[in-house]
Protein backbone atom coordinates (compact mmCIF):
# COMPACT_ATOMS: atom_id res chain seq x y z
CA UNK A 1 0.00 0.00 0.00
CA UNK A 2 2.82 2.28 0.65
CA UNK A 3 4.36 1.80 -2.72
CA UNK A 4 1.67 2.16 -4.33
CA UNK A 5 0.17 5.81 -2.67
CA UNK A 6 3.68 6.73 -3.28
CA UNK A 7 3.41 6.20 -7.18
CA UNK A 8 0.10 7.78 -7.44
CA UNK A 9 1.27 11.00 -5.42
CA UNK A 10 3.92 11.19 -8.35
CA UNK A 11 1.70 10.68 -11.25
CA UNK A 12 -0.55 13.32 -9.97
CA UNK A 13 1.70 15.90 -9.41
CA UNK A 14 3.37 14.94 -12.96
CA UNK A 15 -0.32 15.43 -14.87
CA UNK A 16 -0.91 18.61 -12.27
CA UNK A 17 1.89 20.75 -12.50
CA UNK A 18 1.39 20.89 -16.52
CA UNK A 19 -2.47 21.56 -16.38
CA UNK A 20 -1.87 24.48 -13.65
CA UNK A 21 0.34 25.94 -15.38
CA UNK A 22 -1.74 26.17 -18.86
CA UNK A 23 -4.88 27.36 -16.84
CA UNK A 24 -2.96 30.12 -14.92
CA UNK A 25 -2.06 31.75 -18.15
CA UNK A 26 -4.92 31.86 -19.84
CA UNK A 27 -6.13 33.45 -16.87
CA UNK A 28 -3.38 35.87 -16.57
CA UNK A 29 -3.80 36.75 -20.48
CA UNK A 30 -7.64 37.24 -20.90
CA UNK A 31 -8.34 38.35 -17.49
CA UNK A 32 -9.44 41.88 -17.25
CA UNK A 33 -7.95 44.38 -15.01
CA UNK A 34 -9.68 46.02 -12.43
CA UNK A 35 -9.85 49.84 -12.09
CA UNK A 36 -7.41 51.69 -9.55
CA UNK A 37 -9.77 53.65 -7.08
CA UNK A 38 -8.62 57.21 -5.76
CA UNK A 39 -7.89 57.07 -2.42
CA UNK A 40 -9.79 59.09 -0.23
CA UNK A 41 -8.46 62.41 1.38
CA UNK A 42 -10.23 63.44 4.41
CA UNK A 43 -9.29 67.16 5.42
CA UNK A 44 -8.04 67.74 8.97
CA UNK A 45 -11.11 69.95 9.68
CA UNK A 46 -13.40 67.10 9.26
CA UNK A 47 -12.04 64.30 11.05
CA UNK A 48 -13.19 63.35 14.49
CA UNK A 49 -11.21 62.64 17.65
CA UNK A 50 -10.61 59.29 17.61
CA UNK A 51 -9.09 59.60 13.96
CA UNK A 52 -7.09 62.76 15.38
CA UNK A 53 -5.40 60.44 17.78
CA UNK A 54 -4.44 58.03 15.33
CA UNK A 55 -2.92 60.38 12.89
CA UNK A 56 -0.93 61.88 15.50
CA UNK A 57 1.96 59.44 15.89
CA UNK A 58 2.21 59.38 12.29
CA UNK A 59 3.11 63.07 11.97
CA UNK A 60 6.45 64.65 11.91
CA UNK A 61 8.31 65.77 15.18
CA UNK A 62 8.88 69.14 13.87
CA UNK A 63 5.90 69.87 13.25
CA UNK A 64 4.47 68.51 16.33
CA UNK A 65 7.13 71.01 18.20
CA UNK A 66 7.38 74.41 16.16
CA UNK A 67 9.35 75.98 18.85
CA UNK A 68 12.62 74.77 17.52
CA UNK A 69 11.92 76.79 14.54
CA UNK A 70 10.71 79.20 16.33
CA UNK A 71 14.27 79.53 18.56
CA UNK A 72 16.16 78.80 15.35
CA UNK A 73 14.55 82.05 13.75
CA UNK A 74 15.07 84.15 17.01
CA UNK A 75 18.93 83.10 17.15
CA UNK A 76 19.11 84.22 13.49
CA UNK A 77 17.78 87.63 14.08
CA UNK A 78 19.55 88.30 17.41
CA UNK A 79 22.55 87.39 15.26
CA UNK A 80 21.86 89.97 12.48
CA UNK A 81 20.32 92.77 14.00
CA UNK A 82 24.26 93.87 15.18
CA UNK A 83 25.68 93.20 11.39
CA UNK A 84 22.84 95.49 10.00
CA UNK A 85 23.06 98.31 12.45
CA UNK A 86 26.84 98.57 10.94
CA UNK A 87 25.45 99.24 7.52
CA UNK A 88 22.62 101.90 8.73
CA UNK A 89 23.86 105.21 7.80
CA UNK A 90 26.58 104.15 4.85
CA UNK A 91 25.46 103.79 1.22
CA UNK A 92 22.11 105.55 2.54
CA UNK A 93 20.89 102.98 3.79
CA UNK A 94 18.35 104.41 6.41
CA UNK A 95 17.05 100.93 7.97
CA UNK A 96 17.35 97.41 7.28
CA UNK A 97 15.27 94.45 9.37
CA UNK A 98 13.28 91.23 8.67
CA UNK A 99 9.78 92.02 7.59
CA UNK A 100 9.57 87.95 7.92
CA UNK A 101 11.82 85.05 8.78
CA UNK A 102 10.20 81.30 8.48
CA UNK A 103 12.23 78.81 7.67
CA UNK A 104 9.21 76.84 6.43
CA UNK A 105 7.62 73.11 6.26
CA UNK A 106 10.13 71.49 5.21
CA UNK A 107 13.07 70.09 7.18
CA UNK A 108 17.06 69.39 6.20
CA UNK A 109 17.33 65.60 5.82
CA UNK A 110 20.04 63.31 6.88
CA UNK A 111 21.72 61.47 3.67
CA UNK A 112 24.60 59.76 6.16
CA UNK A 113 27.23 59.47 8.61
CA UNK A 114 30.50 59.12 9.32
CA UNK A 115 31.80 58.86 13.04
CA UNK A 116 35.67 59.15 13.21
CA UNK A 117 37.65 57.45 15.68
CA UNK A 118 40.59 59.68 17.37
CA UNK A 119 42.97 59.12 20.26
CA UNK A 120 42.25 62.78 21.26
CA UNK A 121 39.36 63.92 23.36
CA UNK A 122 36.40 64.65 21.03
CA UNK A 123 33.97 63.15 18.44
CA UNK A 124 34.13 63.76 14.73
CA UNK A 125 31.26 63.34 12.64
CA UNK A 126 30.52 63.76 9.52
CA UNK A 127 27.18 64.11 8.29
CA UNK A 128 25.90 64.46 4.71
CA UNK A 129 23.07 67.24 5.05
CA UNK A 130 20.75 68.48 2.22
CA UNK A 131 18.17 71.45 2.70
CA UNK A 132 15.92 71.99 -0.36
CA UNK A 133 13.70 74.42 1.97
CA UNK A 134 11.04 76.42 1.42
CA UNK A 135 11.57 79.23 4.09
CA UNK A 136 9.94 82.96 3.20
CA UNK A 137 12.77 85.28 4.35
CA UNK A 138 11.73 89.16 3.39
CA UNK A 139 14.48 91.61 4.51
CA UNK A 140 13.40 95.76 3.92
CA UNK A 141 16.33 97.76 3.36
CA UNK A 142 15.03 101.16 3.43
CA UNK A 143 11.90 101.43 0.85
CA UNK A 144 12.94 97.88 -0.72
CA UNK A 145 11.49 94.77 -0.30
CA UNK A 146 13.52 91.69 -1.55
CA UNK A 147 12.05 87.65 -1.12
CA UNK A 148 14.64 85.10 -0.66
CA UNK A 149 14.31 81.53 -1.65
CA UNK A 150 17.47 79.20 -1.49
CA UNK A 151 18.39 75.41 -1.69
CA UNK A 152 21.83 74.06 0.43
CA UNK A 153 23.64 70.83 -0.14
CA UNK A 154 26.48 70.95 2.54
CA UNK A 155 29.29 68.10 3.59
CA UNK A 156 29.76 69.24 7.12
CA UNK A 157 32.86 67.83 9.52
CA UNK A 158 31.71 68.43 12.57
CA UNK A 159 34.05 67.74 15.88
CA UNK A 160 32.68 68.01 19.71
CA UNK A 161 35.27 68.44 21.76
CA UNK A 162 36.39 68.87 24.62
CA UNK A 163 34.60 65.56 25.86
CA UNK A 164 33.41 66.53 29.32
CA UNK A 165 31.87 64.53 32.28
CA UNK A 166 29.01 67.82 32.46
CA UNK A 167 25.75 67.13 30.22
CA UNK A 168 26.08 67.36 27.06
CA UNK A 169 29.22 65.96 27.38
CA UNK A 170 31.34 68.17 25.15
CA UNK A 171 32.42 72.11 25.25
CA UNK A 172 32.40 73.06 21.97
CA UNK A 173 31.15 72.20 18.44
CA UNK A 174 33.50 72.85 15.53
CA UNK A 175 32.08 72.79 12.13
CA UNK A 176 34.27 72.97 9.28
CA UNK A 177 33.31 72.45 5.67
CA UNK A 178 34.71 69.64 3.68
CA UNK A 179 33.41 70.48 0.30
CA UNK A 180 31.89 73.89 -1.42
CA UNK A 181 28.76 74.24 -0.38
CA UNK A 182 26.03 73.81 -3.20
CA UNK A 183 23.43 77.24 -2.89
CA UNK A 184 20.68 77.67 -5.43
CA UNK A 185 19.67 81.05 -4.13
CA UNK A 186 16.50 83.15 -5.39
CA UNK A 187 16.30 86.97 -4.87
CA UNK A 188 12.65 88.43 -6.20
CA UNK A 189 12.70 92.55 -5.59
CA UNK A 190 9.12 94.21 -5.98
CA UNK A 191 7.93 91.42 -7.95
CA UNK A 192 10.80 90.68 -10.12
CA UNK A 193 13.20 87.86 -10.24
CA UNK A 194 16.76 89.62 -10.11
CA UNK A 195 18.13 86.14 -11.09
CA UNK A 196 16.90 86.33 -14.65
CA UNK A 197 19.02 88.99 -15.50
CA UNK A 198 21.65 87.68 -17.30
CA UNK A 199 24.81 86.89 -15.80
CA UNK A 200 23.83 87.42 -12.17
CA UNK A 201 22.76 84.12 -11.13
CA UNK A 202 26.40 82.77 -11.90
CA UNK A 203 28.00 85.72 -10.25
CA UNK A 204 26.18 85.32 -7.03
CA UNK A 205 26.57 81.46 -7.34
CA UNK A 206 29.83 81.96 -7.31
CA UNK A 207 30.41 84.71 -4.63
CA UNK A 208 28.11 83.14 -2.17
CA UNK A 209 30.36 79.78 -2.62
CA UNK A 210 33.74 81.53 -2.49
CA UNK A 211 32.65 83.26 0.63
CA UNK A 212 31.08 80.87 2.46
CA UNK A 213 34.49 78.60 1.45
CA UNK A 214 36.85 81.41 2.69
CA UNK A 215 35.22 81.42 6.34
CA UNK A 216 34.50 77.61 6.61
CA UNK A 217 35.73 75.38 3.97
CA UNK A 218 38.29 73.20 6.12
CA UNK A 219 41.04 73.62 7.84
CA UNK A 220 39.34 76.70 8.23
CA UNK A 221 36.04 75.84 10.84
CA UNK A 222 33.24 77.79 13.02
CA UNK A 223 33.34 76.88 16.84
CA UNK A 224 30.18 76.92 18.56
CA UNK A 225 30.68 77.52 22.68
CA UNK A 226 28.31 75.54 24.58
CA UNK A 227 29.12 74.74 28.05
CA UNK A 228 32.01 77.24 29.78
CA UNK A 229 35.50 75.09 29.76
CA UNK A 230 36.62 76.56 32.67
CA UNK A 231 33.61 74.97 34.97
CA UNK A 232 32.86 72.11 32.58
CA UNK A 233 35.55 70.21 31.87
CA UNK A 234 38.52 68.51 34.28
CA UNK A 235 40.91 71.47 35.26
CA UNK A 236 44.47 70.50 34.15
CA UNK A 237 47.23 71.58 36.40
CA UNK A 238 48.85 75.07 35.36
CA UNK A 239 51.79 75.45 37.46
CA UNK A 240 54.05 74.61 40.35
CA UNK A 241 53.44 76.23 44.04
CA UNK A 242 56.77 76.41 45.78
CA UNK A 243 56.60 77.29 49.51
CA UNK A 244 59.06 77.47 52.07
CA UNK A 245 57.88 77.46 55.58
CA UNK A 246 60.43 79.48 57.03
CA UNK A 247 59.52 79.61 61.12
CA UNK A 248 56.72 80.78 63.78
CA UNK A 249 57.20 82.65 66.53
CA UNK A 250 55.04 83.07 69.94
CA UNK A 251 53.24 79.69 69.41
CA UNK A 252 50.34 79.21 71.94
CA UNK A 253 51.06 76.98 74.75
CA UNK A 254 49.48 73.88 74.10
CA UNK A 255 51.06 71.14 76.61
CA UNK A 256 50.70 70.41 80.28
CA UNK A 257 54.93 71.92 81.10
CA UNK A 258 54.20 75.08 79.24
CA UNK A 259 55.61 74.40 75.56
CA UNK A 260 54.29 72.67 72.14
CA UNK A 261 55.63 70.28 69.65
CA UNK A 262 55.00 71.88 66.36
CA UNK A 263 54.91 70.81 63.19
CA UNK A 264 53.19 72.44 59.98
CA UNK A 265 50.12 70.64 57.17
CA UNK A 266 50.23 72.24 54.42
CA UNK A 267 47.80 71.73 51.01
CA UNK A 268 45.88 73.40 48.17
CA UNK A 269 42.54 74.12 48.99
CA UNK A 270 40.28 72.01 46.47
CA UNK A 271 42.28 69.40 46.04
CA UNK A 272 41.91 65.87 47.37
CA UNK A 273 45.83 64.58 47.44
CA UNK A 274 47.19 63.94 50.73
CA UNK A 275 48.49 67.02 52.28
CA UNK A 276 52.40 67.82 53.37
CA UNK A 277 53.72 68.30 55.97
CA UNK A 278 56.97 69.50 58.25
CA UNK A 279 59.39 67.53 60.34
CA UNK A 280 58.31 68.17 64.15
CA UNK A 281 60.24 70.63 66.50
CA UNK A 282 60.08 69.16 69.88
CA UNK A 283 59.67 71.76 72.62
CA UNK A 284 59.44 74.27 71.13
CA UNK A 285 57.51 78.04 70.62
CA UNK A 286 59.66 78.84 68.38
CA UNK A 287 60.62 76.53 65.96
CA UNK A 288 62.59 76.63 62.69
CA UNK A 289 61.89 74.68 59.33
CA UNK A 290 63.51 75.86 56.39
CA UNK A 291 61.72 72.99 54.74
CA UNK A 292 60.58 73.54 50.96
CA UNK A 293 57.67 71.78 49.42
CA UNK A 294 55.95 71.60 45.84
CA UNK A 295 52.47 71.90 45.38
CA UNK A 296 50.46 71.27 42.03
CA UNK A 297 48.16 74.31 40.99
CA UNK A 298 45.09 74.03 38.89
CA UNK A 299 43.06 77.32 39.17
CA UNK A 300 45.19 79.99 40.47
CA UNK A 301 42.51 82.17 40.78
CA UNK A 302 40.31 80.56 42.94
CA UNK A 303 42.53 78.14 44.47
CA UNK A 304 44.64 79.36 48.35
CA UNK A 305 47.07 77.71 49.93
CA UNK A 306 45.60 76.24 53.21
CA UNK A 307 48.18 75.98 56.43
CA UNK A 308 47.66 74.69 59.28
CA UNK A 309 49.63 74.40 63.12
CA UNK A 310 49.61 71.31 64.61
CA UNK A 311 50.65 70.54 68.36
CA UNK A 312 52.04 66.68 67.95
CA UNK A 313 50.99 64.38 71.00
CA UNK A 314 52.64 61.01 71.66
CA UNK A 315 48.59 59.64 72.93
CA UNK A 316 45.63 60.89 70.96
CA UNK A 317 44.70 63.46 68.25
CA UNK A 318 47.33 66.18 67.74
CA UNK A 319 46.16 69.85 69.25
CA UNK A 320 45.67 72.39 66.23
CA UNK A 321 47.50 75.47 67.67
CA UNK A 322 46.17 77.83 64.59
CA UNK A 323 45.71 78.01 61.05
CA UNK A 324 45.65 80.40 57.72
CA UNK A 325 45.28 80.78 54.06
CA UNK A 326 46.79 82.35 51.42
CA UNK A 327 45.06 82.82 48.20
CA UNK A 328 47.16 82.10 45.09
CA UNK A 329 46.37 85.10 43.15
CA UNK A 330 47.67 87.47 45.99
CA UNK A 331 51.13 86.05 43.89
CA UNK A 332 53.04 87.44 40.36
CA UNK A 333 53.90 84.60 38.32
CA UNK A 334 57.78 83.52 38.69
CA UNK A 335 58.11 86.27 42.01
CA UNK A 336 58.85 85.00 45.17
CA UNK A 337 56.70 86.90 48.01
CA UNK A 338 57.73 86.49 51.76
CA UNK A 339 54.30 85.88 54.22
CA UNK A 340 54.71 86.25 58.03
CA UNK A 341 50.91 85.06 58.98
CA UNK A 342 49.01 85.62 62.08
CA UNK A 343 47.12 82.06 63.12
CA UNK A 344 43.67 82.23 63.92
CA UNK A 345 41.63 79.41 65.28
CA UNK A 346 39.63 79.19 61.95
CA UNK A 347 38.31 81.18 59.01
CA UNK A 348 35.34 82.70 61.15
CA UNK A 349 36.62 86.80 61.65
CA UNK A 350 33.29 87.03 63.76
CA UNK A 351 34.79 83.69 66.25
CA UNK A 352 35.08 85.37 69.63
CA UNK A 353 38.41 82.61 69.63
CA UNK A 354 40.40 84.65 66.63
CA UNK A 355 40.97 87.40 68.96
CA UNK A 356 43.25 85.27 71.35
CA UNK A 357 47.15 85.74 70.19
CA UNK A 358 48.18 82.01 68.72
CA UNK A 359 51.38 82.89 66.99
CA UNK A 360 52.77 83.65 63.60
CA UNK A 361 54.41 81.50 60.28
CA UNK A 362 56.20 82.97 58.16
CA UNK A 363 56.23 81.55 54.49
CA UNK A 364 58.47 82.20 51.73
CA UNK A 365 56.12 81.18 48.01
CA UNK A 366 57.06 81.50 44.39
CA UNK A 367 53.89 80.41 42.01
CA UNK A 368 55.57 79.11 38.78
CA UNK A 369 53.38 78.39 35.78
CA UNK A 370 53.95 75.67 33.16
CA UNK A 371 55.46 76.80 29.72
CA UNK A 372 53.16 76.38 27.06
CA UNK A 373 55.24 73.89 25.11
CA UNK A 374 57.86 71.93 26.63
CA UNK A 375 61.28 71.86 25.39
CA UNK A 376 62.31 69.54 23.03
CA UNK A 377 65.75 67.81 22.71
CA UNK A 378 65.84 67.34 19.11
CA UNK A 379 67.36 70.22 18.03
CA UNK A 380 70.43 70.01 20.50
CA UNK A 381 72.68 68.42 17.82
CA UNK A 382 71.93 70.67 14.82
CA UNK A 383 74.24 73.61 16.70
CA UNK A 384 77.45 74.64 14.61
CA UNK A 385 80.93 73.63 16.72
CA UNK A 386 81.49 76.93 18.26
CA UNK A 387 78.22 76.45 20.07
CA UNK A 388 78.93 72.78 21.21
CA UNK A 389 79.53 74.70 25.23
CA UNK A 390 76.36 76.41 24.48
CA UNK A 391 74.64 73.59 23.39
CA UNK A 392 76.26 71.27 26.44
CA UNK A 393 74.68 74.36 28.60
CA UNK A 394 71.51 73.59 27.49
CA UNK A 395 71.38 70.48 27.85
CA UNK A 396 72.61 70.37 30.98
CA UNK A 397 69.65 72.87 32.09
CA UNK A 398 67.34 71.03 30.53
CA UNK A 399 68.12 67.70 32.42
CA UNK A 400 67.98 69.38 35.81
CA UNK A 401 64.38 70.65 35.36
CA UNK A 402 61.95 69.61 37.01
CA UNK A 403 58.92 68.90 36.27
CA UNK A 404 55.21 67.33 36.44
CA UNK A 405 54.23 64.38 34.13
CA UNK A 406 50.54 64.12 33.53
CA UNK A 407 48.90 60.43 33.16
CA UNK A 408 45.31 60.19 32.06
CA UNK A 409 44.16 56.85 31.41
CA UNK A 410 41.81 57.28 28.86
CA UNK A 411 40.62 53.76 28.66
CA UNK A 412 40.52 49.96 27.42
CA UNK A 413 39.40 47.64 25.14
CA UNK A 414 38.87 43.66 24.09
CA UNK A 415 39.54 42.77 27.97
CA UNK A 416 39.09 39.36 28.95
CA UNK A 417 39.15 37.67 32.12
CA UNK A 418 40.38 34.06 32.43
CA UNK A 419 39.37 32.93 36.53
CA UNK A 420 37.07 36.03 37.78
CA UNK A 421 34.41 37.98 35.88
CA UNK A 422 36.12 40.70 34.16
CA UNK A 423 35.74 44.11 36.48
CA UNK A 424 38.51 45.69 35.37
CA UNK A 425 40.74 48.89 36.75
CA UNK A 426 43.95 49.80 35.43
CA UNK A 427 47.60 50.37 38.14
CA UNK A 428 50.29 52.77 37.23
CA UNK A 429 53.77 52.67 38.70
CA UNK A 430 55.96 55.22 38.68
CA UNK A 431 59.39 55.20 40.52
CA UNK A 432 57.90 52.91 43.45
CA UNK A 433 54.78 54.83 43.43
CA UNK A 434 51.44 52.99 42.87
CA UNK A 435 48.27 54.31 41.35
CA UNK A 436 45.13 52.86 40.36
CA UNK A 437 41.76 54.15 38.38
CA UNK A 438 38.17 53.05 40.09
CA UNK A 439 36.62 49.39 39.43
CA UNK A 440 34.04 49.37 36.39
CA UNK A 441 32.05 46.13 37.12
CA UNK A 442 31.32 43.83 34.20
CA UNK A 443 32.81 45.46 31.39
CA UNK A 444 35.30 44.87 28.48
CA UNK A 445 35.93 48.42 27.61
CA UNK A 446 36.01 50.18 30.67
CA UNK A 447 36.35 54.23 30.08
CA UNK A 448 38.09 56.03 33.22
CA UNK A 449 39.28 59.43 31.85
CA UNK A 450 41.39 59.06 35.17
CA UNK A 451 44.20 61.93 35.76
CA UNK A 452 47.50 61.32 37.81
CA UNK A 453 50.18 63.38 38.58
CA UNK A 454 53.71 62.80 39.43
CA UNK A 455 56.15 65.47 40.59
CA UNK A 456 59.64 64.70 39.30
CA UNK A 457 62.87 67.04 39.79
CA UNK A 458 64.39 65.88 36.91
CA UNK A 459 63.25 64.57 33.09
CA UNK A 460 62.41 60.87 33.62
CA UNK A 461 64.60 60.04 30.68
CA UNK A 462 65.65 56.17 30.31
CA UNK A 463 63.07 55.12 32.54
CA UNK A 464 59.50 53.50 32.02
CA UNK A 465 56.02 53.92 33.45
CA UNK A 466 53.90 50.90 33.75
CA UNK A 467 50.25 50.34 33.46
CA UNK A 468 48.88 46.71 34.26
CA UNK A 469 44.87 45.94 33.83
CA UNK A 470 43.49 44.11 36.83
CA UNK A 471 40.37 42.37 37.09
CA UNK A 472 39.02 42.23 41.27
CA UNK A 473 35.99 40.12 42.57
CA UNK A 474 35.49 39.54 45.98
CA UNK A 475 34.84 36.08 47.35
CA UNK A 476 33.33 35.06 50.43
CA UNK A 477 34.80 38.60 52.17
CA UNK A 478 38.20 38.06 50.33
CA UNK A 479 38.92 40.30 47.29
CA UNK A 480 41.12 38.08 44.86
CA UNK A 481 42.66 39.81 41.57
CA UNK A 482 43.67 38.38 37.91
CA UNK A 483 46.20 40.13 35.73
CA UNK A 484 44.81 41.32 32.39
CA UNK A 485 47.87 42.38 30.92
CA UNK A 486 50.33 45.42 31.05
CA UNK A 487 52.65 47.74 29.28
CA UNK A 488 56.07 49.19 29.34
CA UNK A 489 56.01 52.90 28.17
CA UNK A 490 58.89 54.28 27.84
CA UNK A 491 59.20 58.20 28.75
CA UNK A 492 62.44 59.09 26.35
CA UNK A 493 59.18 60.55 23.72
CA UNK A 494 56.74 62.46 25.73
CA UNK A 495 59.97 64.21 27.86
CA UNK A 496 60.76 65.52 24.20
CA UNK A 497 57.54 65.86 22.50
CA UNK A 498 56.00 67.51 25.53
CA UNK A 499 52.55 65.15 25.01
CA UNK A 500 51.53 61.98 23.70
CA UNK A 501 48.19 60.04 23.59
CA UNK A 502 48.64 56.03 22.03
CA UNK A 503 46.90 53.01 22.25
CA UNK A 504 48.93 50.49 23.28
CA UNK A 505 48.32 46.41 22.85
CA UNK A 506 47.86 44.79 26.33
CA UNK A 507 51.54 42.08 26.87
CA UNK A 508 49.79 38.42 27.89
CA UNK A 509 46.61 39.44 26.65
CA UNK A 510 44.72 38.37 23.50
CA UNK A 511 43.45 41.34 22.13
CA UNK A 512 43.23 43.72 24.74
CA UNK A 513 44.07 47.53 23.95
CA UNK A 514 44.75 50.38 26.61
CA UNK A 515 44.65 53.79 25.76
CA UNK A 516 47.28 56.28 27.72
CA UNK A 517 47.77 59.96 27.29
CA UNK A 518 51.18 61.22 28.92
CA UNK A 519 52.14 65.26 29.09
CA UNK A 520 55.62 66.61 30.22
CA UNK A 521 55.34 70.35 31.40
CA UNK A 522 57.81 72.10 32.75
CA UNK A 523 57.80 75.72 34.53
Amino acid sequence: MGFVSTFLGIVGFAIGLPIGLILGFFLFVYSKPKEVKEPIITPIHEMDTSAMLELLPEIPYWIKSPDYERAVCKMIKSTAEPIFADYIGKYQIKDIKFENLCLGTLPPTFHGMKVYETNENQLVLEPAIKWAGNPNIVLAVTLMSAKIRFQVSASPRIHLKPLVPTFPCFANIVVSLMEKPYVDFGLTVMGGDIMSIPGVYRLVQETIKKQVASLYHWPQFLEIPVLDTATAAVKKPVGILHVNVIRATKLLKMDVIGTSDPYVRLRLSGEKLPEKRTSIKMRNLNPEWNEKFKLIVKDPETQALELHVYDWDKVGEDDKIGMQLVPLKELTPNEQKKFTLDLLKNTNMNDPHNKKPRGTLEVELTFDPFKLESDSFKGLGTFSQKQVSVDRTLADELLSEAGLLSVTVVGAEDLEAVKYHTNPYAQILFRGERRKTTTVKKNRDPRWNEDFEFMVEEPPLNEKLRVEVFSKRRTFGFSKKESLGFVDIVLDDVVNNGRINEKYHLINSKNGIIQVELEWRTT
